[in-house]
């Protein structure tokens, strides 16, 4: 990671003290509150939880207003902070078949057991802006009702009944789980640090990769298989007691795509899956995330790797937005010498260039 060098000290300081006017604006403007922007610009915080890996919704607020706005910036922060903290343990997977779901929609089928969800989204709206959302707006109170009472088994899990796509890989409780928090990234790489990657992974990024993927530079061909929306309830096994005991709930959104197959010498054709998981409302990430992770499962598939988003290497070592500023930005930091150095040899090379053009070539000379 490339960080900033010392300068003049009283530059520095001063330059702080115009950082924070700045992020100030107008004091005739009523300054933002952390709830104001929990509450508010809630994707935005719920990205910021996710590339930043700590879900803390304040801690994701505070960052937001102290880098200004800037994501990338307040990911930087969060991850700062988060590198700070002890770690007590790991908490017993996530069960999302046992969502609260507030949204769940699926394109394989219309009628789905449980029903769809349309839940908040944008899908519906005209892209529009609303002139009364600058005049304070208070819009009307949604209709309310009680959670679906009704089983909502996943989607995948009905076509797994008929045998028509791959079986859900299951994780051996006997291997440690990866964790590219603690350990430095090493190829090949295996599916649960690909995953935490992409988790992590800059979400536009995600998005290029997963759109050239359907533009045929990765062999996905994908229906939305389902996406939930929803609390999941969090517990940590106490050694103490014996068992799992539940530390409270979590916003999640996550993504199973459907992919086509057309089979192997040791495979029958049958769909095949692409899976997406992260915090909070955040549609669009799981769903780049499903794109890329089926992409990436190439070589366990039997295809040929041609495109980006099926190159493991590539993905995983630039889909860091933290990484990607620091080496980008690192470029603003003095490069006095450096320059001096390719300034000096490139004056060398045009001479001796020039002499040799100016000069007759040596068989002339002989003549």
């Amino acid at each position: 990671m490339y960080v900033a060098v010392k300068g003049g000290e009283r530059a520095i300081e001063n330059a702080h003290r115009l950082l924070a006017h700045e992020r100030r604006g107008d004091r005739d403007v009523p300054e933002v509150s952390l709830a104001q922007i929990s509450e508010q610009l809630s994707l935005g915080v719920d990205r910021v939880m996710t590339e930043g890996s700590l879900y803390d919704r304040e801690l994701a607020s505070l960052a937001i207003k102290q880098a200004r706005g800037d994501m990338i910036e307040a990911i930087f922060l969060v991850r700062a902070f988060r590198a700070t903290l002890p770690r007590f343990g790991a908490t017993e997977p996530v069960d999302t078949g046992r969502m609260q779901v507030r949204r769940r929609i699926s394109s394989t089928f219309k009628d789905i057991p449980g029903g769809q969800i349309l839940g908040p989204t944008f899908d519906y709206t005209h892209r529009l802006l609303d002139p009364q959302l600058a005049e304070g707006f208070v819009p009307e109170l949604p209709a309310t009702s009680d959670a679906p009472a009704a089983a909502m088994p996943r989607v995948t899990d009905i076509l797994g009944r008929d045998g028509l796509i791959e079986t859900s890989p299951r994780a051996d409780g006997d291997v440690p789980v990866g964790d590219l928090t603690r350990e430095p990234l090493s190829f090949p790489a295996d599916r649960d640090l690909r995953l935490q990657n992409l988790a992590r992974a800059d979400e536009g990024f995600l998005l290029a990769l997963g759109y050239s993927s359907q533009r045929g530079y990765g062999r996905t061909h994908p229906f939305a298989g389902e996406i939930r929306l929803g609390e999941v309830e969090v517990e940590f096994l106490a050694e103490d007691v014996g068992f799992a005991v539940p530390l409270g709930s979590i916003t999640l959104t996550e993504c199973q795509m459907v992919n086509q197959f057309k089979g192997s010498a040791t495979e029958g054709p049958c769909f095949t899956r692409g899976y997406g998981l992260a915090f909070g409302h955040c549609e669009r990430k799981v769903m780049s995330m499903a794109l890329v992770d089926r992409s990436l499962r190439a070589r366990e598939l039997g295809e040929e790797v041609l495109a980006p988003s099926q190159d493991e290497e590539f993905v995983m070592s630039h889909s860091d937005n933290v990484q990607a500023t620091g080496f980008v930005e690192h470029l603003k930091l003095p490069h006095y010498v450096d320059f001096q150095s390719e300034l000096g040899l490139l004056r060398k090379l045009r001479q001796e260039f020039a002499e040799a053009e100016s000069s007759p070539p040596l068989r002339e000379a002989a003549e």
